[in-house]
């Protein structure tokens, strides 16, 4: 469940952060590639590129928003969980909020106070009506 290594046996990730225990963050915090934490955060918690993994530890936790492709959570969120990838939950896994998904892993004992809302694909933008043919086509022919 908590394994970052793909078929050839490297790893997914080129450097893992580690947020200790007994360390408190206040403030919102961007990262990427792979943060394990341990401690405390109080603030969002957000991944800059598609490959940012954030685990949370059976002793740490998060009162916040997490938006990160894959999440692992093994500690208590107070706050919604966006999971643009993977979502795993291990069985000590506390959520207070709801959770944002594509793939959703959960062990049993893990609990969630909140929607669980399935994800199909990210939201797409349209791109925006061109000026000319929009103002062409309200022309009368």
């Amino acid at each position: 469940m908590f394994s970052s290594k793909k078929g050839n046996g490297k790893s997914t990730y080129s450097a893992t952060t580690l947020i200790a225990k007994g360390t408190t963050i206040r403030g919102d915090l961007t990262f990427s590639g792979a943060i394990y934490l341990e401690g405390r955060i109080e603030g969002t918690l957000r991944a800059d590129g598609t490959d940012a993994c954030l685990t949370l530890s059976d002793q740490g936790s998060v009162v916040g928003e997490i938006h990160a492709p894959r999440v692992v959570l093994n500690g208590e969120v107070k706050g919604d969980v966006h999971a643009a990838e993977r979502l795993e939950l291990a069985e000590a896994a506390r959520i207070e909020g709801n959770i944002y998904y594509k793939v959703l892993e959960m062990a049993a004992g893990a609990q969630i106070n909140g929607k669980m809302v399935h994800q199909n694909e990210a939201p797409k933008r349209l791109p925006a009506p061109d000026a000319e043919a929009a103002a062409a086509g309200a022309e009368p022919a």
